[in-house]
C-alpha cells in the first residue's frame, strides 16, 4: 500500500507522529507491505513555496493508494479542497459514537454522516459583484447527488437501515430540491431503507438534543461540515473523531478536527482520531484488496484504541485526563503489542 503522508500545520505533525507510529508497529506485527511518502501541504507550504498544495507534489499525490493527513490551518480550503475536487473524492463519511470511558454530552450515539464532498459552496466560485456586493455560487448537480445517496444507502444497508436527507428546500427550491429527489429517486432500488427527510435547522437542533435518533445521514457538502463537528462534540471531543474521504480508487483519511494552534507544541494534543484514522486506511484497504491481514491489524488498532480510553488512565487534557500525547501513544502501542 502506497500512502502519501501530510503533516499539516499546529498540532498536525504531533497526531500524525503518533498515528504513524501505531501504523509501522500494526505492519510490523502483522506482516504488511506499506510504502510511506511525505509531501509538504498546508500553510508551512504556503509559505515556502507560494503554495498551499504545491504543484511539484502531484505525481506523488496520484500515484499513492491512500493520503493520510494532519489538520492544516488557514490554507484548508487551497489543501483539502483541492485534494477531494482534484482526486474526485466525492464521499465524506464521518462517523460519531460514543467510547467507554469517555464523557459525553449525549449517550447511545452511533451515527455517520455522509456528505457530498465536490460541490455546493465549496466549488470556491466566489466574487465581488461590486465593491459592496460579494456573490458565491452554489453548485448542486443530479450526478454528484445519486452517486452520494448510493454510498449512504449502501452504508445504511449494513447499520440500522435508516437514511435521513438532510436539506433545506424550503429556501432552497433548485438546488436543494434537486438533491432531495435525487436522492429519494435512488432510494426507490433500496427499498428496505426507511428514507426520511430533515432541514438543516432542524438537524442541528435534534443532532444536540437527540443525535441517538440518526443511523446515516446524507447531506451536502456546507450542511455536512457543520453537523459532523456538531456530531463530533456530542460524543465526547472533537479529537476523537476519524474522517474519510472516499473515490471510487483512492481514499484520504483525516480527523474531523483543525491545527489547533494554541495547543501545537505543548504535547497535550488527542491523537485518537488521526490513529483512527490509520485504522479505518488499514480496513479500507483490506476490504479493496481481499487481504485479511490488513483488516485484522485495522481491527487491532481500534481495540488498543478502545481499551485505552475505557481504562480512562492515560488520557489527554480534552478527555479529562493529563497524559502527553507520548504517553496516550504508548498506552496504545503496548496494548497493540
Amino acid at each position: 500500500m502506497r500512502v502519501v503522508v501530510i503533516e499539516g500545520d499546529g498540532v498536525g505533525p504531533e497526531v500524525t507522529s503518533s498515528a504513524l507510529r501505531v501504523l509501522k508497529a500494526a505492519a510490523a506485527k502483522y506482516g504488511l507491505t506499506v510504502d510511506l511518502q511525505f509531501v509538504e501541504a498546508g500553510d508551512n507550504a504556503l509559505r515556502k513555496y507560494g503554495e498551499a498544495l504545491p504543484s511539484r507534489y502531484w505525481p506523488i499525490i496520484e500515484s499513492a493508494d491512500a493520503i493520510l493527513k494532519g489538520p492544516v490551518g488557514e490554507s484548508a480550503g487551497d489543501v483539502v479542497v483541492g485534494l477531494r475536487r482534484g482526486l474526485d473524492l466525492y464521499a465524506n463519511i464521518r462517523p460519531a459514537r460514543n467510547y467507554p470511558g469517555v464523557k459525553a454530552v449525549r449517550d447511545g450515539v452511533d451515527l455517520v454522516i455522509v456528505r457530498e464532498n465536490t460541490e455546493d459552496v465549496y466549488v470556491r466560485a466566489e466574487y465581488m459583484l461590486t465593491s459592496d456586493v460579494a456573490v458565491a455560487l452554489r453548485v448542486i448537480t443530479k450526478r454528484a447527488s445519486e452517486r452520494i445517496a448510493r454510498v449512504a444507502l449502501n452504508l445504511a444497508m449494513n447499520r440500522r437501515r435508516r437514511v435521513t436527507i438532510v436539506h433545506k428546500a424550503n429556501v432552497l427550491t433548485v438546488s436543494d430540491g434537486l438533491f432531495r429527489s435525487a436522492v429519494r429517486d435512488i432510494a426507490k432500488e433500496y427499498p428496505g431503507i426507511s428514507i426520511n427527510e430533515m432541514y438543516i435547522d432542524a438537524a442541528v437542533m435534534d443532532m444536540v438534543r437527540r443525535p441517538q435518533d440518526f443511523d446515516v445521514i446524507v447531506t451536502t457538502n456546507l450542511y455536512g461540515d457543520i453537523l459532523s463537528d456538531i456530531a463530533a462534540y456530542v460524543t465526547g471531543s472533537i479529537g476523537l473523531a476519524p474522517s474519510a474521504n472516499m473515490g471510487d480508487s483512492k481514499a484520504m483519511f483525516e480527523p474531523v478536527h483543525g491545527a489547533a494552534f494554541d495547543i501545537a507544541g505543548k504535547g497535550i494534543a488527542n491523537p485518537t482520531a488521526t490513529i483512527l484514522c490509520v485504522s479505518w486506511m488499514l480496513r479500507w484497504w483490506g476490504e479493496k484488496t481481499g487481504d485479511t491481514k490488513y483488516m485484522s491489524a485495522g481491527d487491532a488498532v481500534e481495540k488498543a484504541v478502545i481499551e485505552t480510553l475505557s481504562e480512562g488512565v492515560k488520557l489527554t487534557p480534552d478527555l479529562g485526563g493529563n497524559a502527553k500525547t507520548e504517553e496516550f501513544t504508548e498506552e496504545i502501542l503496548r496494548r497493540l503489542g
